[in-house]
């Protein structure tokens, strides 16, 4: 073990301590939960970085969902053509790439995956291994079984995941809203899990399988600093119960198809129009800062970056450090950790391309904590999507939704930088999952 994976080690327990630091109740502390959920987190880690069978089992995976991700081009080459291929190929035709493109690319991917997601909640597949995570931390960590579904579910889905607990949605204490609002934003949905392979494949082979693991740990990581965030005061209805999840299936096998195809296009566009609208708005308000920072510049003599991103850049380092970034790479890396929680992290991670493709970081363990640190929708705009979907649901906890919805934003950035600093303990450069 190297210096690296002790202070990434030592970033767990000062991570833990922020998140109680934050707490609604000092004194309420679920040890039981703390502590089988940080093992669980760090025993996943092992397996992934550490174990050969289990290099070997997300060696496996990360091939699979890169040959997945080949066919899904089948689709996207022949409506977009040459538009559509990667950087770096070339179709039968003999017409070479024209470079990565987010559109044509990434978000068209995302409707081939939405239709494949269908097809396995249509078989019955997700829907068992969800019930099988959901029983894990039922057991292991004491929570409700309706959070336990629900952060289950946000492994693979987003927003959606609220349709399986919708029966208890209007039953749920403030601490256990709270626990499925950080599910859903400290984790990503396998519909978007293509997005970012996409960028990032050229310069990070192994990508899948990290962004995979990422969000399988990502998942206690959520029930932790929710519950340190805003521990559990009343009396939940499915406490120690496991719940099964309600799902409305689909009646054939096309209609299933269909379904998923439609709100894979309604996810593609919704990104696009949130990247569209967020990013200009980011612009303006850099250029606002950049005519108030001028002047206080010139003043003192200083050369600060008047943005957003170098906003985040200062409030994220230290973050950077805690988690195992070596100091030559802290600076870059919080930039796009920063950035997330405006742009999302859609930019993050295309930003992480760019650095990897420039060789602009010195240390290989770098992007991987950055890869394991931004998997999740933890940014501003998810606030509107999470409590949008569940309000939606539960029309009648909208105000107590709507008063837990920031401190939920708070423990899903803990709990990716948690992941991140997970990832760092267990790394190292003779890993097969490294770059």
């Amino acid at each position: 073990m190297e210096a690296w994976n002790l202070i990434s080690l030592a970033g767990i327990p000062i991570l833990l301590t922020i998140a109680w630091l934050g707490s609604a109740d000092r004194r309420r502390l679920n040890w039981r939960l703390i502590g089988f959920g940080t093992g669980l987190q760090l025993l996943i880690a092992v397996f992934v970085f550490l174990i050969p069978a289990g290099r070997s089992c997300f060696i496996f995976l990360n091939d699979v969902v890169m040959q997945v991700l080949e066919t899904a081009r089948a689709g996207t080459e022949f409506v977009f053509g040459r538009l559509a291929l990667a950087p770096g190929t070339a179709n039968a035709a003999g017409e070479t790439s024209l470079g990565f493109n987010l559109a044509f690319q990434g978000l068209a991917t995302v409707i081939f995956f939405a239709s494949l997601m269908g097809l396995l909640y249509f078989a019955g597949i997700m829907q068992r291994i969800i019930r099988a995570f959901a029983w894990l931390f039922t057991r292991l960590f004491g929570t409700s079984g309706a959070e336990s579904l629900s952060v289950s579910s946000n492994i693979f889905v987003g927003a959606e995941a609220y349709l399986t607990i919708r029966p208890y949605l209007d039953h749920m204490t403030r601490s256990e809203l709270c626990t499925i609002l950080t599910g859903g934003m400290a984790t990503i949905a396998s519909t978007v899990l293509a997005l970012y392979v996409g960028m990032l494949q050229s310069t990070f082979p192994t990508i899948a399988g990290h962004l995979i693991s990422a969000s399988i740990i990502s998942a206690p990581a959520a029930l932790v600093m929710s519950k340190l965030l805003l521990p559990e005061t009343g009396e939940p209805i499915t406490l120690g119960r496991v719940v099964e999840p309600e799902y409305a299936r689909e009646s054939n096998l096309m209609e299933a198809v269909i379904n998923g195809a439609m709100a894979g296009v309604k996810l593609a566009v919704g990104i696009a129009a949130l990247l569209l609208a967020l990013i200009s708005l980011v612009a303006l308000a850099d250029l606002l800062l950049g005519w108030l920072g001028a002047p206080v510049n010139a003043l003192f003599g200083w050369e600060t970056e008047w943005s957003l991103a170098g906003l985040a850049r200062l409030l994220f380092y230290p973050f950077t450090l805690i988690i195992g970034v070596p100091p030559a790479d802290a600076g870059e890396i919080a930039r796009v950790i920063g950035e997330r929680i405006v742009v999302t992290e859609v930019q993050s991670y295309q930003d992480l391309a760019v650095l990897l493709s420039e060789g602009a970081l010195q240390h290989s363990r770098s992007p991987v904590i950055a890869a394991y640190a931004l998997c999740g929708f933890a940014h501003f705009a998810s606030i509107a999507i999470f409590v949008g979907g569940a309000t939606a649901l539960a029309p009648g906890r909208t105000k107590d939704l709507a008063s837990v919805a920031f401190r939920a934003l708070v423990a899903a950035t803990l709990a990716c930088l948690m992941t991140g600093a997970i990832a760092g303990a267990a790394f190292t450069n003779a890993s097969i999952l490294g770059i």
